[in-house]
């Protein structure tokens, strides 16, 4: 018996086949090889079609399936992972009508500014925990007063992973925690916030069916299943967000527990029992997988937009790919903690939530032409992106979610030791690598929604630590300096 997750980034899909008794991922694959085309038609947008979602789950989907040799009947549920915050839009015959608007598209902020002024600050943070900013609500408005002929067509509205899954199974259906990551949740009602679908003019209609995070949740229709190399009647029986389903890869479930990722973009994710928010919604409070009305659970998410795509945009665009993230990371060791002076703001991938959905870009300060290096340049880099999150960082403790520990999978930007070195030494917190991805934990979803798991300590049986930073307090007051210099450039730019 196996259960099947599914990835769905903005850079590829990704899926996991892992088996049921054991608890260990026996294939996985990812599509496409290249990182898939974010479109932007406009300065601060960012679209992908929905259909090269589908297309590249369907080729990941067949080759962890012969890569395992695994019958299609063996596989029993499958579980969604989605990038968060984007919007899709369909008609009744389920036809696209636009290209999604992903996460880091900043053109609604206006609109989900303008939101949380007339409806009020107090109101709306005591209802939904976040201002609208720039999640899916703000984007299904700016669609509304932008192109009206669209917005006349919509039957309804969904998140990624929404669609993957209704392309699965034809059924149209969503979560109270993906509703609370598109900032249309009612946390004090426990529904979905009519006050906000009144201001902006949305049919409730337009919501899907909610269904349970861990729940039936819709079966392969026989086309469906052709197309993934699956048997027709397989139930999807989990999904959520990348970011709560990144902690719940990790066993991060309960009050007090802390999960990272630093891919395209970076994140820190606490779990709390308390609905807390930041006043200025730098960091967001969404409805955690875990979250029953007897046992309230909430992520408090931090979010750095520019992380990993910085490191890559060095590597493509400077280094023209001629050395590997590994060499790359062995260049930046010849430069001194704080790379002799030279500062980099990683924020270039839109509108930053830390900074109050300000777009700085991304900068280097600092430079000297005769001092400063490709080392320099790299370390900076890095360093600038660990100050970005220890910026995000010290918002969540003052909402009350403190870092002691990390946990996060070996991957990404974990992968280079200077970057969780500096991380560890500037925060003082143990970080604890895994054996896991956003993947495997959707499988392991997939199989706590089918009751095959009776709990988290069945389903995560196969998980176990990879490698263990502890922090070297005697570098932490360099990093420390080098972070106050960082900070001041951050408060001029």
């Amino acid at each position: 018996m196996y259960f099947l997750g599914f990835d769905l980034g903005s850079s590829s899909v990704k899926a996991c086949l892992v088996d049921a008794d054991s608890g260990k991922a026996v294939a996985s694959a990812f599509f496409p090889e290249t990182e898939m085309v974010i479109e932007s038609p406009q300065t601060g947008f960012a679209e992908q079609q929905p259909e090269n979602w589908w297309k590249n789950a369907c080729l990941a989907s067949k080759a962890v399936m012969k890569q395992a040799n695994v019958q299609p009947d063996d596989v029993k549920a499958i579980g969604i992972s989605y990038q968060m915050h984007g919007l899709v839009v369909v008609d009744k015959e389920f036809n696209v009508l636009r290209p999604s608007i992903i996460w880091c598209d900043s053109r609604a902020v206006p609109y989900g500014n303008q939101a949380f002024d007339a409806l009020g600050h107090d109101r709306t943070l005591h209802h939904l925990l976040n201002s609208p900013g720039n999640f899916t609500a703000a984007k299904l408005a700016w669609v509304k007063a932008n192109e009206p002929d669209v917005y006349a067509q919509i039957d309804r509205f969904m998140l990624p992973g929404d669609y993957l899954a209704a392309r699965m199974t034809g059924d149209i259906v969503t979560t109270a925690s993906g509703l609370s990551e598109g900032a249309f949740w009612d946390f004090q009602a426990n529904q979905p916030a009519q006050f906000l679908l009144d201001y902006f003019g949305f049919d409730p209609a337009l919501i899907p069916t909610i269904k349970p995070t861990f729940a039936p949740q819709g079966e392969l229709t026989p086309s469906a299943a052709a197309e993934l190399g699956l048997s027709a009647g397989t139930p999807v029986t989990y999904r959520a967000g990348d970011q709560p389903n990144n902690a719940l890869s990790l066993n991060v479930l309960e009050p007090g527990q802390i999960a990272a990722t630093a891919g395209t973009s970076g994140v820190v994710y606490g779990i709390s029992d308390q609905a807390s928010y930041d006043p200025k919604s730098r960091v967001n409070t969404f409805l955690h997988v875990s979250h029953t009305p007897e046992a309230p659970r909430y992520g408090v998410l931090m979010c750095v937009n520019g992380t990993g795509i910085l490191n890559s945009w060095l590597r493509n665009q400077v280094l023209q790919r001629s050395i590997s993230y590994p060499d790359m990371n062995i260049l930046a060791h010849e430069a001194p903690i704080g790379a002799d002076g030279l500062l980099c703001l990683p924020f270039g991938n839109g509108a930053e939530r830390i900074l109050e959905n300000a777009d700085l870009g991304a900068s280097f300060h600092g430079l000297q032409l005769t001092r400063h290096g490709l080392p320099h340049m790299i370390r900076a880099a890095q360093e600038g992106i660990v100050f970005a999150l220890y910026y995000g960082i010290q918002i969540m403790e003052s909402v009350g979610v403190g870092v002691q520990t990390v946990r996060a999978g070996e991957a990404n930007m974990f992968l280079s030791p200077l970057f969780r070195d500096t991380l560890a030494n500037l925060t003082g917190a143990t970080i604890e690598l895994y054996n896991t991805d956003g993947a495997q934990g959707a499988a392991r979803g997939a199989g706590l929604g089918l009751g095959h798991y009776k709990n988290a300590q069945e389903a995560f049986a196969g998980l176990h630590v990879t490698k263990t930073i502890e922090p070297d307090m005697r570098a932490q007051e360099a990093y420390r300096d080098t972070y106050e210099r960082w900070l001041a450039v951050l408060k001029t730019s």
